[in-house]
């Protein structure tokens, strides 16, 4: 097994983990608009979760935020009785109605941290949390600063074993990645969004960088068509949801780019999707992606890709022009 240490920790890793976004199935802002990955079986969640769990993967990222708990409920359950085989990586900070499904707005005082930890560890049917995440990406310098305090705090207190934050913006990461408790980030990393600025902060932390999107919301699979239409309950499916996405459907500029690095992508035999994946580590030693999953056929297609590993240095410099010039 393809396999990383995160940061500076001894906690080992698959160099690849599973995202739990999807499983979450719907959530809303308070407008009504979706935030979740639309409808979802939740016996077939569980059934790809295990399924990756026996090829090998050891790392599962999710949020208290995914489904407003259904997707740690799903992964506690999933994780019973192997907790000791897998790392978990979860998320704080947005404030949640269950019950509707509905994001109300965010909290980070150290109050709600706490109360948010014990709900997730209630969830996750667990006793500690291995990575946890702050999930709001833009918050003030002064609640920034508080909320990194706690996580200090939890990490000596052994709730947690390190931390990070999951946001684009590496101006404002540098405040957590200064600490040595925090020995990881998450950020958007993908073949159309190739983050620098993150790249460069965690290799001068030596952190590593869990890679959201790492297939473009599942646009560099390769299986979305002109015709292909989004469930409205899909952030996907919204405009304005995805940059990648449009009037329902993928952006056709998207389908052109993807149809253009097809056939480098397949190369030796890959499918698109083990093509991108090997793209994220071909970027950074440091990258770990973590693509999601909506059913068993999708986590058996992700896993595979880490026998293939990243792809070559003349792989990517094809890549870079083939798009430079589109």
């Amino acid at each position: 097994m393809f396999t990383k240490k995160i940061g500076n920790t001894d906690i080992e890793v698959s160099a690849m983990g599973i995202g739990c976004w999807a499983i979450g199935g719907p959530a809303f802002n308070l407008d009504g608009t979706a935030i979740g990955w639309g409808d979802v079986n939740d016996e077939d969640s569980v059934k790809g979760l295990h399924a990756a769990i026996d090829a090998g993967i050891t790392l599962f990222d999710t949020s208290n935020m995914y489904g407003c708990g259904h997707s740690e409920t799903l992964l506690g359950e999933a994780l019973r009785g192997r907790r000791d085989r897998v790392v978990i990586s979860t998320k704080f900070g947005w404030v949640f109605d269950a019950e509707r499904r509905m994001k109300l707005g965010y909290d980070i005082s150290p109050a709600y941290i706490r109360e948010s930890l014990e709900g997730s560890l209630k969830r996750l049917q667990t006793d500690y949390i291995d990575v946890y995440f702050l999930h709001v990406p833009t918050c003030s310098t002064e609640e920034t600063e508080e909320a990194r305090d706690t996580l200090n705090s939890l990490v000596r207190e052994g709730k947690i074993r390190t931390y990070g934050w999951s946001v684009d913006d590496a101006s404002r990461a540098k405040c957590f990645a200064e600490e040595k408790y925090c020995q990881v980030m998450q950020f958007s990393e993908n073949i159309f969004e190739d983050n620098e600025e993150m790249e460069k902060l965690i290799e001068e932390y030596q952190i590593s960088g869990f890679n959201r999107s790492p297939l473009a919301m599942g646009v560099l699979t390769g299986k979305f068509s002109t015709g292909s239409r989004l469930q409205k309950n899909d952030i996907r499916g919204r405009e304005g949801g995805s940059r990648f996405f449009t009037n329902g459907g993928v952006d056709a500029a998207y389908l052109k780019k993807v149809e253009a690095i097809r056939e480098i992508l397949t190369q030796g035999g890959r499918t698109p999707a083990q093509g991108a994946l090997g793209w994220v580590w071909a970027r950074s030693g440091h990258n770990i992606p973590i693509p999601g999953f909506k059913n068993l056929r999708q986590i058996n297609d992700n896993v595979k890709a880490l026998e293939f590993g990243p792809l070559s240095e003349k792989q990517m410099q094809e890549i870079s022009v083939i798009l430079k010039n589109l």
